[in-house]
């Protein structure tokens, strides 16, 4: 009999231990995701060999807008895509994230003075000022 309410007691120590730190555990954030693939996905097809899939993935993180922030060093990086099908995107996507692209700005301003695409150029000053409104202030 001891050994049975000592057990019950046990089980029910167990259980609302257990319950108690469900309650105060943090949930992870959660990975934005768009077409139903998360983000990393993404990113990952920034590299792919296929321009259009590079084109497809940075309008998809552009949809993401803000909560695409993790995107940023990898965008940076397509800004240098050989393709502008791929940089006009790109630069969209920078945009869509808004302050949280601000590590991007330098190259951007770059872009806005030696892109040879007229329209690429204008899509790097439109990003900037929706990143860093003061950074093409009297531009």
């Amino acid at each position: 009999m001891l050994n049975r309410a000592l057990g019950a007691l046990v089980l029910a120590f167990v259980v609302s231990a257990g319950s108690a730190s469900a309650q105060t555990a943090v949930p992870a954030a959660k990975e934005p995701e768009a077409r139903g693939r998360p983000l990393s996905e993404w990113i990952v097809d920034l590299k792919a060999a296929a321009p259009v899939i590079r084109n497809a993935a940075a309008y998809e993180i552009a949809g993401m807008g803000p909560a695409a922030v993790a995107a940023v060093p990898a965008l940076i990086e397509a800004l240098d895509d050989p393709m502008a099908v791929v940089r006009f995107p790109v630069t969209v996507a920078l945009g869509e994230i808004g302050p949280g692209a601000a590590a991007a700005v330098p190259r951007l301003k770059q872009m806005m003075e030696e892109e040879l695409n007229d329209e690429i150029a204008a899509a790097a000053r439109r990003a900037i000022r929706h990143i860093q409104p003061s950074a093409v202030a009297g531009q």
